[in-house]
């Protein structure tokens, strides 16, 4: 069970504002002060800051390639570097040890006193174009508050606690996510994939990183890769990015699993032509079989029967695109995701099949069908699901267990460590948008599960 001197429990619950009572209240109530008296509990407010911690969030946005209220920051671009800078100062502004890995993950550690596996917490801060300021921010941002939070307790760590800030979450820039938690989970094949990637400018991966200051001489990627050793767990929050939550009025999310895509691009080719002169019988139309691998990308995902199966054809371009011309070519990049994955590449295998099938009956070719990765979805370790729970109930907090539908850097982290996320209500669920919004309210409370999930799992045994 949880380790966690009681003293120093009700330190913390105090300062984070738990909600009146007596130790006894509590599932840590054989614990005793050093002096053996029981304790009151007082609402305390004012351990975590929100009114700097929203300052922070509003400074770190204008770091942003695109106006407010939107936020663009691209992989090693001007501003993500000028927001790296931002993170590293803030950890150290904790007091947090700062170091970085060969492409750029940061790193803040407080250092426990044992040396043992450390408890890791983190997100991103890069952002899609035209995205909104708390998406990964408040994982980061918010990180760094709780042990701002749990230093002004005077909580001790037994197990070192260090903030994350992952490169390059989103896969706007190289055409895949969670590069930097891939990385140092040692995912299949990432380090030859990050060799090879070109953004859209031709430029590579490593080109990109050396002109940011990464890669340097000497470095290698697989240098970045870390042991299942190295953390006895993760646990990241993060902004619901859908209405669960705030429809139903609660105010945590405790995540028991992590649904993950299978990525897919498809091209077709037929033989195009005059919009007029080619009458229907005659034409071998790729428009349309992309048209028709879109419906049966649905079909498919609904016949599976789970609520938990969803596909989505979130891109789909015709060649030569004229009003006047039979499209002749096709390309589809189409998203299947499942927290099962037998039952999501089922599905795949299914889209793959009715490819095939209005290739031969449409007369077009079909000239490729690429899984582009297929990472397995997973399960939240009970460890830290348990220690998120009650760290809401001691807070007085309404919790729920959920489902993630998006995936995080958690996906991956959970490769190497068991690990779990803790989500806040977002306003009707908008997310990569500009009009993202979470209440200071929303991320306070947060940020108090958070210290409080860190400091049960910094003295867990």
């Amino acid at each position: 069970m949880w380790a966690l001197n009681a003293f120093v429990l009700v330190a913390v619950l105090q300062l984070l504002g738990a909600t009146a009572g007596t130790l006894e209240a509590y599932p840590s109530n054989h614990l005793e002060t050093s002096s053996g008296a029981s304790c009151e509990f007082a609402q305390l407010a004012g351990a975590v800051d929100a009114d700097g911690l929203r300052t922070q969030i509003d400074e770190l946005a204008t770091f942003s390639d695109t106006p407010a209220p939107s936020v663009t920051r691209i992989l090693y671009t001007e501003n993500d570097i000028s927001a790296r800078t931002y993170i590293k100062d803030s950890m150290k502004s904790a007091g947090l040890t700062v170091r970085e890995d060969a492409i750029g993950n940061i790193f803040g550690r407080w250092q426990g006193t044992e040396e043992t596996s450390v408890v890791g917490t983190g997100s991103h801060v890069d952002a899609i174009p035209y995205a909104g300021k708390y998406d990964g921010v408040v994982g980061v941002l918010g990180a760094i508050e709780a042990i701002r939070a749990l230093r002004k307790v005077g909580f001790t760590p037994r197990r070192s606690l260090e903030v994350i800030m992952f490169t390059s979450e989103e896969p706007t820039r190289f055409g895949f996510g969670c590069l930097g938690s891939r990385a140092m989970a040692g995912s299949r094949n990432i380090y030859e994939i990050l060799e090879g990637a070109m953004d859209k400018d031709n430029i590579s991966f490593t080109e990109a990183a050396r002109t940011a200051g990464y890669l340097k001489e000497g470095e290698d990627l697989k240098s970045v890769a870390v042991t299942n050793e190295t953390y006895s767990g993760f646990v990241e929050l993060h902004i619901e990015q859908g209405p669960t939550l705030e429809n139903e009025g609660i105010a945590i999310g405790i995540i028991t699993a992590i649904a993950a895509p299978a990525s897919l691009k498809v091209d077709f080719k037929g033989d195009g032509g005059h919009a007029g002169a080619v009458l229907m019988p005659f034409r071998n139309d790729a428009g349309l079989a992309a048209a028709e691998l879109a419906v049966a990308v649905e079909q498919h995902v609904l016949a599976s029967g789970s609520i938990d199966t969803v596909g989505t054809t979130g891109v789909m371009q015709i060649h030569p695109g004229a009003v006047n011309s039979i499209p002749r070519e096709a390309h589809l990049e189409i998203d299947v995701r499942d927290i099962d994955e037998d039952r999501r590449d089922m599905v795949v295998e299914k889209i793959h099949q009715s490819a095939k099938d209005i290739s031969n009956r449409r007369n077009v070719e079909l000239q490729s069908f690429d899984v582009v990765n297929q990472d397995p979805p997973a399960q939240s370790g009970a460890t830290i699901v348990e220690a998120a729970t009650s760290a809401s109930d001691e807070l007085g907090f309404k919790s729920k267990h959920m489902i993630s539908r998006a995936y995080h850097d958690s996906l991956f982290m959970s490769r190497i460590t068991p690990t779990g996320m803790i989500f806040i209500p977002c306003h009707k669920g908008y997310s990569h948008r500009p009009d993202e919004y979470s209440s200071m309210e929303d991320i306070v409370r947060g940020v108090q599960v958070l210290a409080l999930t860190l400091a049960k799992l910094s003295h867990k045994s």
